[in-house]
């Protein structure tokens, strides 16, 4: 007798071939078989006229506070990932020197936007190397299967002090020492080793990120550490400055190591790289030997803005000012009074918090043009026409009352969103290419992080939904979409245990019923310790998750199951096979 059974469904198998109509028996953690099954199972799903997928695998999140003490990884759960990545873009909580504590959640708060009292309430501290911080991990079963990369801003402070966190040249000495870190760390577990390279990164306090202004000598240096262990993949977020030559020294460090190096991909008015420069460059890096991998998002990336999220377009208005230390209940009864309201929209805007954020925060408070209301049935790829600019002058109205107007819905709860990033043509249709490419991977929902700003942890709802069902401009076929959010992101990091529906593999499946799979309106949530906030959004139709052969959501209900643990090091179905 079989453990589960999912029976009469039209089955993705994650590879993108042609889908089917069959059952699936899993026995324990493992799928036992795909076609037909005639024996009973112990329990048993009737997945007539639904689908079934592997579960998702999301490579790009920061999670890394909360999974130590969260064991349900909402939101990302709650669209079908039964694996997340962390530790991305150079930041995370070991090694961690006893005194550096307050520092590394600063440098979170900063980069993520994860509320640092949240951090500072749910964090245990009961490791101080990188490897005790994955046995700290371990210990908490959950919902999902996680893994991390060794980040570059705690590994550099824990080695170099003030000398690392204020980016002073490393010696020879250093950059020996962060190896032998990054090192360690791989051989305990580590699927690999993260970066950032952006001047947008800063902690709390305004400071960059350490590692931010490294060289390739440090850059390779440490990188030769995963080759050192032979697996890793070795991430980083990047501005591309062209004097830094990024593309050279990445394809240099994955011809040596023959390991993969990937960068995230965006179309940015702030990046000197157009983003077609960008794709041809990995082009050319691949093309002579290299292994350089560019993570693209789904849609638009940019701001999600309400009262009270961490940005919306009058945040930098003296009258804002004055009341936003206050509680929301006060902070409300003064943005209904109509006498504040008025004073409010006569006033400028005071100066940006740094030079570096002028540009961003030029288009948060006066980038009418670029900013639409998100409301129910919202459609991520609106049209210059539904922007809050174009709606305001129709009716005749000024839109920066119109934006007013839009944040007081349902009692102050009312949302604008403003894509920054990939959306300068005003539609989406540039990711569509990217989406049929070897040369990608789909990344960046940034699950867990940008709580007061964005939720892009729905992103495998979304590439389901929208690309692969819903837009207009041309979609995607299901069965690619399932290979990019399945096969392919596990792939990348070693996973070859997953990701993909056949006997001897993990038994994490989706059960979608496809015609229905939709997302909801995001909301704030305030449930984060120390009643840390941060925007949620949920899915109908997922009828059941199953991780290693438990159902962990049925419904869109999480079950009393907590199945999954840390990942340590690559995964391949022989080892599963050996095991049992």
């Amino acid at each position: 007798m079989y453990d589960l059974i999912i029976r009469n469904g039209t089955i993705y198998d994650g590879l993108g071939g042609a889908p089917f109509v069959g059952d699936i028996a899993i026995t324990g953690d493992t799928i036992a078989v795909v076609g037909k099954v005639n024996g009973p199972g112990r329990q048993e799903i009737d997945a007539e006229g639904l689908i079934v997928t592997p579960g998702f695998v999301d490579v790009h999140t920061h999670y890394d506070g909360q999974a130590t003490w969260d064991d349900v990884m909402a939101p990302s759960s709650w669209h079908g990932v039964t694996t997340v990545v962390m530790g991305n873009c150079g930041v995370g909580f070991a090694p961690a020197a006893p005194d550096k504590h307050e520092w590394l959640i600063g440098l979170m708060e900063g980069v993520e936007d994860i509320p640092g009292t949240a951090l500072a309430e749910g964090m245990s501290w009961d490791w101080e190397t990188f490897p005790e911080y994955l046995d700290s991990l371990e210990r908490l079963p959950r919902t999902i299967d996680i893994g991390t990369h060794v980040p570059h801003g705690a590994v550099r402070a824990y080695v170099m002090g003030e000398r690392g966190a204020a980016n002073e040249e490393p010696t020879d000495a250093d950059i020996a020492a962060m190896s032998r870190i990054v090192e360690d760390g791989l051989r305990a577990g580590a699927l690999g080793f993260s970066s950032s390279r952006t001047v947008l990164h800063k902690s709390v306090d305004g400071e960059l990120v350490p590692g931010t202004t490294a060289t390739a000598r440090e850059l390779i240096g440490i990188g030769r550490a995963m080759g050192n262990v032979g697996y890793g993949v070795f991430e980083m977020a990047s501005d591309l400055v062209p004097e830094w030559k990024e593309f050279d020294w990445m394809t240099a460090l994955s011809k040596e190591t023959g390991l993969p190096v990937t960068f995230a991909m965006l179309q940015s008015p702030m990046k000197q790289m157009h983003w077609t420069e960008q794709m041809a460059a990995c082009e050319e890096a691949n093309r002579t030997g290299g292994h350089v991998v560019a993570q693209i998002s789904l849609r638009g990336t940019g701001v999600v803005m309400a009262w009270r999220g961490t940005v919306h377009p009058f945040v930098q208005r003296p009258s804002w000012q004055a009341i936003a230390g206050l509680p929301w209940e006060e902070q409300l009864a003064h943005l209904k009074d109509p006498a504040f309201k008025a004073k409010l929209l006569a006033e400028d805007n005071l100066p940006p918090p740094s030079m570096d954020t002028a540009a961003l925060f030029m288009l948060v408070t006066a980038g009418w043009a670029l900013q639409f209301p998100l409301v129910d049935g919202f459609s991520y790829e609106p049209t210059r026409e539904e922007s809050i600019a174009l709606v305001a002058d129709a009716a005749g109205r000024d839109p920066a009352e119109y934006a007013y107007d839009v944040l007081m819905e349902n009692e102050g709860a009312g949302f604008i969103y403003l894509p920054i990033l990939n959306y300068q043509d005003g539609n989406l249709e540039f990711i569509k290419g990217l989406l049929e490419r070897e040369d990608t991977v789909v990344s960046l929902s940034d699950g867990g992080a940008h709580c007061g700003t964005i939720c892009d942890a729905a992103a495998p709802t979304f590439l389901l939904s929208y690309w692969a069902r819903d837009r207009k401009a041309g979609t995607i076929p299901v069965e690619l979409a399932v290979k990019r959010q399945c096969h392919d992101t596990a792939r990348l990091y070693g996973l070859n245990d997953r990701g993909v529906l056949k006997p001897g593999y993990l038994a994490d499946l989706n059960v979608i019923d496809f015609k229905r799979l939709r997302l909801s309106r995001p909301w704030l949530a305030f449930d984060l310790p120390a009643g840390g906030k941060r925007l949620l959004q949920k899915a109908d139709g997922y009828v059941a998750t199953i991780k290693s052969g438990e159902i962990t959501f049925r419904d869109g209900e999480v079950t009393a199951a907590r199945p999954g643990t840390l990942i340590r090091g690559p995964q391949n179905v022989e080892q599963r096979v050996a095991a049992e």
